[in-house]
């Protein structure tokens, strides 16, 4: 567990427990790959309202945040009038990560902390997180283990399992439109309302 902000970030006598949880390879258990076929996800970007669809924010939450460096868009900025802002799988994530501990209130100040940390840990650690929060100060938990510790010291008033928002919006983006970095082609998600709409045409 540790203070996702330095060392003056901390909020009472609870310092860091320990080395972070080494990262695991790509496709070991709990570590989100891309399905066999499907481009990886360093090579999909989403546009502006596609991840506000996939996080609950509004396009002004999400043109504000760019302009002031929270969360700016990784695969392409905008340039520009009209430029279009291209974000990656994992911007998105950080995203509605962003959204939680706002609606519950943290700083924005300790919030920038919290996502430049975020950014700057590799997918398979970031899968595994948890970020506890006591209101104030944003902390990082590895293990089970660490989340009871701060808990029991009366810190933890929420927490966020990195790992469930990856899925949740795994499985948002996944209904709706991305675009190919490479390419610029565009990848149509699968919506389960389209295909029952579909089955009930063929059915007519």
């Amino acid at each position: 567990m540790r203070s996702t902000g330095d060392g003056s970030a901390i909020g009472g006598p609870y310092p860091p427990l320990g080395a972070l949880a080494r990262a695991a390879e790509p496709g070991t258990a709990g570590v989100p790959t891309a399905p066999a076929g499907d481009p990886e996800p360093d090579q999909v970007g989403y546009r502006g309202p596609t991840a506000c669809a996939a996080t609950g924010i509004t396009y002004r939450q999400l043109d504000y945040w760019a302009r002031t460096g929270l969360v700016e868009p990784s695969v392409r900025p905008a340039y520009g009038s009209g430029a279009q802002r291209l974000y990656s799988f994992r911007d998105v994530v950080v995203l509605k990560i962003v959204k939680r501990l706002l609606d519950t209130g943290v700083s924005l100040q300790n919030i920038r902390t919290a996502v430049r940390h975020l950014r700057s840990v590799g997918p398979a650690e970031l899968a595994r997180m948890t970020l506890m929060s006591d209101g104030a100060t944003v902390y990082e938990c590895t293990s089970p283990a660490e989340v009871v510790d701060l808990l029991q010291g009366g810190q933890g008033v929420f927490g966020i399992a990195v790992g469930v928002v990856w899925r949740d919006v795994e499985s948002s983006l996944s209904e709706l439109h991305g675009e190919r970095v490479d390419t610029g082609e565009t990848l149509v998600g699968h919506n389960p309302a389209d295909e029952l709409a579909r089955r009930r045409n063929r059915a007519v």
